[in-house]
């Protein structure tokens, strides 16, 4: 488990934009980041001690009230990609740019799962 997957996560879930959800898509969103149960673990323990979430009977509450801008955090590149939530194969892959590092790449339609906007 590396500091920066735990910090890529924990910035993933500061700019998530529901205000709740549920636990096991929480956890859909972090196997972006990793798949490791154990980083997950560590992840939401770390966003909690942080402020980032809250944690209660199977919700997480964000309240950073960040969220992902498309326009300026979001690069788009041409090339041969695998989409990292759902495995299609792009030729236009979405990369979220974090303090920590770079988070993709995903498919336009899973980058907004993913972030959820949608």
């Amino acid at each position: 488990m590396s500091d920066e997957t735990v910090e890529l996560g924990v910035e993933l879930l500061a700019n998530l934009e529901d205000g709740q959800l549920d636990l096991a898509t929480a956890l859909d969103r972090l196997e972006t980041v990793t798949s490791e149960p154990r980083t997950t673990r560590t992840i939401l323990d770390e966003a909690e001690k942080r402020g980032v979430i809250d944690r209660e009977d199977g919700i997480l509450r964000v309240r950073s009230g960040e969220y992902v801008s498309f326009g300026s955090d979001v690069v788009v590149r041409e090339g041969e990609f695998t989409c990292r939530r759902c495995g299609a194969s792009l030729s236009t892959g979405h990369f979220i740019r974090f303090d920590n590092g770079e988070l993709g790449p995903f498919g336009s339609s899973c980058i907004e799962k993913v972030t959820g906007r949608r």
